[in-house]
This record gives C-alpha cells, sequence and structure tokens, in this order.
C-alpha cells in the first residue's frame, strides 16, 4: 500500500449519504460501516483480544491521554506497538487526548457529557457561567493543554506535536489530530473561539504527522518495522449549524485521510449536525462519528453517510448488567430473570446467547462475580458490531429502510 490506508465505496444509499464501503490497512480490512470496539487502556474491559474477536470486531480504538501516562508511549514502542503489545492482530485507531480535555478541564467534578439533552436552550445557563468547587485537571492555552495526571498529580503538557508523536509511537493504523471537544451548553463565543483553535491545532498535527512520515520509519527490538498511520481530522463546532459547516470546510480542504465528527450534541439535533457536516466533507474518504453507539443514533449516522462509530457503552452496559436485546435494553440482574431459563435475547447468535441462560445471568450479577460482566459485555458488544453489519447488508440488499423501520419498532425507538 502506497498510501496508510484505502478507502473505496462498494454501494450508496439512494437518496441517502449512507454507503457501504471498506477501509484497507496494514493491519487489515474494515467493512464499513463498522463499529469500533474501546479498548481505552489497549484492554477492551472484561475481555481478553480472543474474546474480542468472537464478538466480530474488526478494530479496536484506544486512548493516547491514559496509554501516555500508563505504561508510556514510549515503552509501548520498545515492544513493537500496540498491536504486539496487546496481542491485537487487526486495525488500531488512537484517539488525539482531545476529548480528556473536556473530561479533565469543563466537565471534570460535574455531571456533564459531550451528549445532553436540551429541550430549550434559550433556557440553559451557559456552562462556562456554572461554578464549581472541584478544581480543573487540565487548563487550555493557545499552544496545547496543561494537565495534571489523575493517578499521581504530576504536571503534563500536551502540544498537537505531542499528541501526533505519542500516538505515532503507540503505532495504530489511523490515529486522529489534536482537538477540543467542548460541552454542548458552552455559549456560541466560547464555542467560536474552541473551533478556531481547534482548526490551528489540526493544521499543526496534520504538518508533525507528514515530518514523521517523511522520517526513516522506526523499528523495535526486534527490529520489525512499526506502522505509519493514517491521519484523521476532527470537526467540531457544538450544536451552531454556522460552525459546523465552517469546521467541515476548513477540516475537509486539509490533506487529511478521513474525518473525525466531534462530539458537543444535543441529543436532539445530532442528527442535523451529522447531516451539516457530511454534505461538507470530502465523500471519498471516510467519516468516523466519535462516541457514539446507541442503536437508533447508529442508524442516524449510517444513513447519513458516517462510516465508523466507536463508543464505550456496550461493554459500560454490559459490566453494570443492562443487555441489550432485539426488544430493548434489560436490567439482567432484576428478580423477574432469576427462573428464566431463555437466552438474553432469542434473536442473538452470539456465544453468550447460545450456552448461557437469562437465570444464570442473573445470578452472577446478583452474586457479583467477574464473569458476569465478562458474559454482560461479550453479548453486548456482539450485539452492537452485528447491528450495524446488518446494517451494512442491508445497504447492499437494497432493503436499508425496511430494515431500519422493522428493528427500531421492535427495539421500541422508533419514530414516524
Amino acid at each position: 500500500m502506497n498510501k496508510p490506508i484505502t478507502f473505496e465505496i462498494e454501494k450508496e444509499l439512494p437518496g441517502k449519504m449512507g454507503r457501504a464501503g471498506k477501509i484497507e490497512t496494514p493491519h487489515g480490512i474494515i467493512h464499513t460501516p463498522a463499529f469500533v470496539s474501546v479498548g481505552t487502556k489497549a484492554s477492551v474491559k472484561a475481555l481478553t483480544p480472543e474474546q474480542i474477536k468472537e464478538t466480530g470486531a474488526e478494530v479496536v480504538l484506544a486512548n493516547t491521554y491514559h496509554l501516555y501516562l500508563e505504561p508510556g508511549d514510549e515503552r509501548v514502542k520498545s515492544f513493537g506497538g500496540l498491536h504486539r503489545f496487546m496481542n491485537w492482530p487487526g486495525p488500531l485507531m488512537t484517539d488525539s487526548g482531545g476529548f480528556q480535555v473536556f473530561s479533565l478541564g469543563a466537565a471534570y467534578g460535574k455531571e456533564l457529557s459531550k451528549i445532553t439533552k436540551i429541550t430549550d436552550p434559550s433556557r440553559q445557563i451557559p456552562e462556562r457561567s456554572l461554578d464549581s468547587e472541584t478544581p480543573r485537571l487540565a487548563h487550555i492555552g493557545a499552544d496545547g493543554v496543561s494537565f495534571r495526571s489523575h493517578h499521581d498529580g504530576s504536571l503534563h503538557y500536551i502540544t498537537p506535536e505531542k499528541s501526533i508523536e505519542i500516538q505515532h509511537n503507540l503505532g495504530a493504523d489511523i490515529i486522529f489530530a489534536f482537538d477540543e471537544c467542548t460541552s454542548p451548553t458552552e455559549d456560541f463565543r466560547y464555542q467560536e473561539e474552541a473551533l478556531e483553535r481547534t482548526h490551528r491545532w489540526a493544521e499543526r498535527s496534520l504538518i508533525h504527522h507528514q515530518k514523521l512520515k517523511g522520517q526513516t520509519l522506526d523499528t523495535d527490538s526486534q527490529g520489525l518495522a512499526l506502522v505509519r498511520p493514517a491521519l484523521f481530522g476532527i470537526v467540531q463546532g457544538g450544536r451552531e449549524e454556522a460552525l459546523r459547516k465552517r469546521s467541515a470546510e476548513f477540516i475537509g480542504a486539509l490533506d487529511f485521510d478521513g474525518f473525525g465528527i466531534g462530539g458537543s450534541f444535543a441529543k436532539e439535533d445530532m442528527e442535523t449536525a451529522v447531516r451539516w457536516v457530511n454534505e461538507i466533507l470530502p465523500k471519498e474518504k471516510p467519516r468516523h462519528l466519535l462516541g457514539i453507539g446507541e442503536p437508533e443514533d447508529l442508524f442516524m449516522g449510517v444513513e447519513n453517510g458516517v462510516d465508523l462509530f466507536d463508543c464505550v457503552a456496550p461493554t459500560r452496559n454490559g459490566r453494570g448488567g443492562t443487555l441489550y436485546t432485539s426488544a430493548g435494553k434489560i436490567n439482567i440482574g432484576n428478580a423477574e430473570f432469576r427462573e428464566d431459563t431463555g437466552p438474553v435475547d432469542e434473536e442473538c447468535d452470539c456465544s453468550v446467547c447460545k450456552n448461557y441462560s437469562r437465570a444464570y445471568l442473573c445470578h452472577l450479577y446478583r452474586a457479583h462475580e467477574m464473569l458476569g460482566g465478562t458474559l454482560g459485555s461479550m453479548h453486548n458488544l456482539y450485539f452492537i458490531i452485528n447491528l450495524v453489519k446488518r446494517m451494512r447488508q442491508a445497504i447492499l440488499d437494497n432493503t436499508f429502510e425496511t430494515f431500519k423501520i422493522e428493528f427500531l419498532k421492535k427495539y421500541g425507538s422508533f419514530q414516524d
């Protein structure tokens, strides 16, 4: 491969922006649209790489911030990069660390999310005016972000260049430009200020990435060449149409290999924000919607031209006992399941549903057995990954709209 990745569109969704395609990486093909399993610390929590593969996962995303702090990107590089370090043979992605700017900064010590529900924006108090007694661990400047480690309080400074260097050391197939993810409750003035900063950081990320690509390819301790990654730029802009479109035009004009669509949505207008962006971004390059994983949002993203999704929700829910079924979510620890000999979901073909009853899983969670979290995570990950695979096949079979309506009606999320 002359390029770090190639992207091919196999079929488009009539009347919409959705498409079925494939991304070829140095470690294998990602058939799109696809759901990306989140392995924050080079581990999808509670699962082995073999179990991740069993769910149908083709690609895993790891977290730059966490791996920089522990075990350290230089140490991962010395072991041959993330693929060898975590024994994952397939494609890998790493985020930029930009979300941690949000979670350690504006959101630290508060119940804030980059996805929120705002029914009347005029009644919202701008986040910047909300005082908190909890000191922030991250502070944003023009050149980068200073933050204190949540492990030991040590002070660190991340610039766009530093983020790119860390990700090159980690050796994923696809990496992201450094950005600032804002809260959806921020006012327009701050959203615009943050967007301009994200755009400057995107240019700096791209320049440094190209500089590193031009250097002699590094090798690990055994002399094996490390991966030269593809770089995705990230579109931001919060809930504002003008800012989203401005960002899509700016980032889309740069020489990135693909694009990420950053969070900071209100749940109600996520669809319009995604559509604003994807109507502008180059059609021939892949698009990744960051941090989105609920079934109804996946359908929305696919029909509006999203190729990749990632979210911690399937495994986080699985560890807590909230399991996906074709009829909606259930709390498997509830007493109603103690005598239930059926599978978690009659329509699911995962190994959990084939081999274990609801009653057994109910017992595991009520007894606080670790196996419960493993089995629940396996089921949920399989459910979401293969739901997106079914969307892909439905595009190829010209049955996407019928499949969407039938699934969401049964799942309980259909809106006419």
